[in-house]
């Protein structure tokens, strides 16, 4: 049985951590997609303690769940959490860095779902793209990083990470085979249907 106490548990640690995880109105989106599609098979780039996995293995039963970390400490908190909650038996965790670990992988996922190193998103999406299957979606968090990547921000502290965001977006609004909505929900969602053959 899911364990929903154990799940807000897990989002108060988080939050009282300073652990960044999926904001509410963000989940409520995605959690529509999820109940609309019910995927099989999901990827997520960046685990953090686990908590965003949970929730989709909460509102799409049927799914396996892929998800990479790349920091220890929280990897094994996650692996913790997950076993807390009983969900273990869908949630695959993989420890590493998603820029070396992505290429080894060769499932194909409904949806694929993006919220990582920022400065790494455009590789990403390339990645999702070949991971996805037709008429899947890729999910991208924090897309407009603190609404920088809408404005004219150029300061140098987060000019990396609003470049390529910039870059994700209009990669994900150019390519044909995309279909791209920014929802302004949380830091900013990208939906993104991948159309091809």
């Amino acid at each position: 049985m899911f364990n929903n106490e154990e799940l807000e548990r897990v989002k108060l640690k988080a939050l009282e951590d300073g652990i960044p995880i999926i904001m509410d109105e963000t989940l409520e989106e995605i959690k529509k997609i999820l109940i609309n599609n019910n995927p099989k098979r999901i990827l997520e780039i960046g685990t953090a303690v686990g908590y965003s996995a949970i929730q989709f293995a909460k509102y799409a039963p049927e799914a396996i769940i892929d998800s990479i970390e790349l920091n220890e400490q929280r990897y094994y908190e996650a692996k913790n959490n997950i076993n807390n909650i009983g969900v273990s038996d869908r949630i695959n965790l993989y420890l590493g860095n998603a820029v070396d670990i992505l290429p080894t992988i060769n499932f194909e996922y409904d949806i694929v779902f993006i919220d990582a190193n920022k400065g790494k998103y455009p590789y990403f999406l390339k990645e999702g793209i070949r991971l996805v299957k037709a008429n899947g979606y890729i999910l991208a968090d924090n897309i407009l990083f603190k609404g920088y990547v809408l404005g004219d921000y150029n300061k140098h502290k987060q000019r990396t990470a609003v470049r390529h965001l910039r870059e994700y977006i209009k990669e994900s609004m150019e390519n044909e085979i995309l279909e791209t909505k920014i929802i302004h929900v949380g830091d900013g969602l990208a939906v993104t249907k991948v159309n091809k053959k």
